[in-house]
């Protein structure tokens, strides 16, 4: 006896079915989070540029290239919510979930690109002229750098605001979150690098401070565009559920007595809040067909149940005396089952 069953949202009982209310909720919190952090970087990108062009400034306008990056990885994240939850289609069986992910690293590459390298080219271009400084023109630019600061922090205490109100584990999880938490920090610390590069040039005439703030702006920048990336690349292709709900899923399992083994059990997250299921079991002997279809039933309703993100579940059910006189891999589901 070997059979194959495989998972729709169709089989699972009305209150098997995980609540999923709260998303959408979450989806506009976020999605005001990114529109306030939007509002302020345009505002600021501006104010920056005018204040580094009439003080000649290299921090400054390093942080205005900073801001820029943001504005433009903010609409990335937009898209990003508003892509990722259009339903399932033909094309896509698994839905638009990963979408998150791609507009998360498209936004790391903008940080990388527009703002890091920005930075350490006007750091090059600081130590290479001989400017003539204008104190009149570095107290106008650390007064926008002040602002700057203020309303960088605002965004920032609106993101982490969210964060604790999800959870942290939760809302961490939600790379739009994620990228806006690790913009805003980085700009709270970029101005106040700019700020103290500024400082220290005004003081001693060394153009060489400000232009060792810009560098240093760019190493941070470059460093959280890395990490931002890394994140998005490891969920695009194809990241494993988290450790503890696999366990979940592998100690139900084994829990129940109608397996007699756990052969194989593949998790991937399609979402943020969407995990694909595949485990391959070993069923004790003796069960007839009809009695397998209600095993597999069971124990699908059940993992969903127990792991509410897991939407998508797939069993490969067997018995071993069946599994052990067939020599295809195919028929023992080693592609993965129907």
């Amino acid at each position: 006896m070997s059979g194959t069953t495989t998972h729709t949202q169709h089989d699972r009982a009305p209150d098997c079915t995980p609540d999923r209310g709260q998303t959408p909720k979450a989806d506009r919190r976020t999605r005001l989070t990114v529109l306030v952090a939007l509002a302020a970087n345009l505002v600021i990108a501006a104010a920056k540029t005018v204040g580094g062009l009439v003080a000649g400034s290299p921090a400054l306008l390093s942080e205005a290239a900073h801001s820029v990056a943001d504005s433009m990885n903010e609409v990335f994240l937009l898209a990003a919510l508003r892509r990722s939850r259009r339903p399932a289609d033909r094309r896509h069986p698994f839905g638009y979930g990963k979408e998150r992910f791609f507009w998360s690293l498209l936004a790391a590459v903008g940080i990388f690109v527009m703002g890091g390298c920005f930075s350490f080219l006007q750091g090059f271009e600081a130590l290479r002229r001989d400017t003539e400084d204008s104190f009149g023109g570095y107290v106008a630019g650390m007064i926008v750098l002040g602002v700057a600061l203020l309303a960088e922090g605002v965004s920032l205490l609106r993101a982490l605001y969210q964060l604790h109100g999800q959870g942290a584990a939760d809302g961490l999880r939600d790379p739009a979150l994620r990228t806006v938490i690790a913009e805003d920090g980085t700009a709270v610390l970029g101005v106040t690098l700019a700020l103290a590069g500024m400082a220290v040039h005004m003081a001693t005439g060394q153009v060489v401070w400000e232009a060792s703030a810009s560098f240093a702006i760019g190493a941070l920048l470059v460093y959280v565009a890395y990490r931002l990336g890394r994140d998005a690349r490891d969920q695009l292709i194809g990241e494993a559920a988290d450790p503890e709900a696999s366990g979940r899923i592998r100690a139900l399992l084994q829990a129940q007595p109608e397996i007699d083994s756990v052969e194989a059990l593949l998790t991937m997250k399609t979402g943020i809040d969407s995990t694909l299921v595949a485990a391959r079991i070993d069923l004790v002997p003796g069960l007839d067909s009809e009695r397998v279809e209600e095993v597999a039933v069971r124990i699908k309703r059940s993992i969903a149940r127990t792991v509410p993100e897991a939407d998508q579940i797939f069993l490969d059910v067997t018995d071993r005396p069946a599994r052990e006189t067939r020599e295809s891999p195919a028929a023992t589901g080693e592609r993965g089952g129907a």
